[in-house]
């Protein structure tokens, strides 16, 4: 569970975290690049990635040992499970990296710029 009280980024809590998600269709509006510099800079760890056409969130995260990192994994996989939202995670000996992006859009939702804050969360704690 998210420890809202626990993230801490530069001199303000982020508000992403306490953003809803909502249902998002085939179709739903890509956040443009004004809504990105608004956005980005709320997650400043994680970077703009284009893979195949498509732009994702992506962020690796450190542990000291592989059990860590999975544990890491498991903890992200039940955030993704309750609000129906599933990242891209690759887990290491020692780092998993998450990649946020909506799938029925082919691209960057507000959503995932929400999970990516909430995932934050579960890094820190």
């Amino acid at each position: 569970m998210i420890n809202e009280n626990s993230y801490y980024s530069g001199a303000h809590m982020t508000d992403l975290i306490h953003e809803k998600c909502e249902a998002c269709r085939a179709g739903a509006p890509v956040v443009t690049s004004r809504e990105m510099d608004e956005l980005l800079p709320q997650i400043p760890d994680w970077r703009v990635l284009e893979e195949s056409g498509v732009k994702r969130l992506v962020r690796t995260y450190k542990f000291p040992d592989f059990l860590a990192a999975l544990a890491f994994t498991n903890r992200v996989g039940e955030l993704a499970e309750a609000e129906g939202h599933h990242p891209a995670l690759l887990t290491e000996w020692g780092k998993v990296t998450v990649s946020w992006w909506t799938h029925k859009i082919k691209g960057l939702h507000r959503n995932d710029f929400i999970m990516a804050a909430r995932t934050d969360v579960l890094g820190r704690n």
